[in-house]
């Protein structure tokens, strides 16, 4: 099967399970809570989303200068814009088809800028390590620091849960799952021994090489110091972000930056389980300001207003990265 035609398959298959998703979250509405959802977006204040979408594209920016300073111990130094452009094409693919933006991005640094691919998705394994790192820390620090509104609800939607599927789970199927990955492991590495010299054994061994190299770049860095404050300073513009929606609506300009961080932290989760968040940003968001006593209606219209403001500004700077990358190289390759 062509490799476009599975990317389109799977783009379909995701679009539709977020439709999908959608639907179920909106199919018991009553025509009166539609009423009150519409007065919500008719009054918003649209204009205080510019504020968020600024700092959309300052998060973005730091996103790329950051990816750019794990390329430095390896010995390459591409051009600020060209990392800028394709970590925004990277955006808009993975809105389509999730992790293949990941590719998209280390293949569009890799053609403009001659960095090998393998040591760009090292950087990038890195890179997402430290986001979830990041991600997890925020996420303790929101249901500690909120543990009468949050803990609650995070133990009966995400702890119980999970101590029930293990609880149901006997000791004889977690050693055969056990088993079942060391033998899949072994017979890797056997079949790598058995065909070492073959081609197909020689690019996953270089690739596995670049991968760790990537990886390793972290502790190779000069200015740690500063990698880690363009980290903290990538998540407070998601937070300001947030905030700054707020004040979009009357119901919601009273809630502070504690409420904010337990809709980024919630939402986030909406944003890795499914492409873009689509169908399941917009339930977490309203689910998650219900503890904050905020009605439905509102809830549900800020949630859409948000992952609105988020989702266009993905694709208009995408699609401008496209545009940008052939001009902005042949320019460059012009100059003396």
């Amino acid at each position: 099967m062509p490799k476009m035609l599975k990317n389109v398959i799977k783009f379909i298959c995701f679009f539709g399970i977020g439709v999908l998703l959608i639907w179920l979250f909106t199919r018991n509405i009553t025509p009166e809570l539609w009423g009150q959802i519409n007065d919500a977006l008719h009054r918003a204040n649209y204009w205080l989303v510019i504020p968020a979408i600024v700092l959309g594209i300052a998060s973005h920016w730091l996103r790329a200068v950051r990816w750019k300073q794990l390329m430095k111990p390896l010995g390459y130094h591409p051009s600020t814009l060209n990392t800028f452009f394709a970590v925004m094409v990277g955006y808009l693919v993975n809105l389509g088809v999730p992790r293949l933006g990941e590719v998209t991005r280390c293949g569009i640094l890799a053609r403009y800028e001659k960095v090998p691919a393998d040591k760009l998705v090292g950087t990038m394994i890195a890179e997402r390590a430290v986001d979830l790192l990041c991600l997890v820390l925020l996420l303790f620090i929101t249901v500690f620091s909120q543990f009468d509104i949050l803990g609650a609800y995070v133990n009966n939607a995400i702890l119980t849960p999970i101590q029930h599927k293990i609880a149901q789970a006997n000791i004889t199927q977690l050693l055969i799952i056990v088993a079942i990955g060391i033998l899949v492991i072994l017979l890797l590495l056997w079949l790598l021994r058995l065909f070492a010299r073959s081609k197909v054994a020689i690019t996953i061994k270089a690739l596995a090489r670049g991968v760790i190299e990537g990886i390793l770049s972290i502790g190779k860095m000069k200015n740690k110091g500063w990698f880690i404050v363009q980290s903290m300073l990538i998540w407070i513009c998601y937070l300001s972000q947030v905030y700054m929606g707020f004040f979009c609506l009357a119901e919601t300009s009273h809630l502070g930056i504690s409420a904010a961080l337990a809709v980024l932290m919630i939402g986030s989760v909406g944003m890795i389980v499914m492409p873009g968040g689509i169908g399941a940003y917009q339930p977490l968001v309203e689910k998650t300001l219900e503890l904050y006593h905020i009605p439905y209606a509102i809830g549900f219209a800020f949630g859409w207003i948000i992952w609105l403001a988020q989702t266009l500004l993905v694709i208009f700077l995408g699609f401008l990265s496209l545009i940008a990358l052939p001009i902005y190289n042949k320019q460059r390759k012009v100059q003396p």
